[in-house]
């Protein structure tokens, strides 16, 4: 059976824990660095979170796909989305480069 991941409150409870801070310090962090996550891709169309990786907003061009239900071709729209993007440092830490 795999490991579950943590929850929101176990991780605060964790870096509550090793960083001898309280959990509502590490909370507030958190809800702290999610505001400016979200503000600053949206004003600048990325967040770089050092160490981890970035959020892009990228312009996804317009296509055409299928009605899984029905086969027929339709045509979708062109959109923003959110990307996130995996730094090298902490791709290669959990997934070690084959040599």
């Amino acid at each position: 059976m795999a490991n579950k991941p943590l929850t929101k409150s176990q991780l605060v409870t964790a870096l509550a824990d090793k960083n001898g801070m309280t959990k509502v310090q590490v909370s507030k962090f958190f809800d702290t660095l999610h505001m400016t996550a979200v503000s600053e891709a949206k004003k600048a169309g990325e967040f770089t979170l050092p160490g981890f990786g970035k959020l892009v907003k990228a312009n996804r061009k317009a296509r055409m796909g299928r009605n899984p239900q029905t086969g027929e071709a339709i045509k979708i729209p062109a959109k923003t989305v959110v990307k996130f993007r995996v730094a090298k440092a902490c791709k290669d830490a959990i997934i070690p480069p084959k040599k």
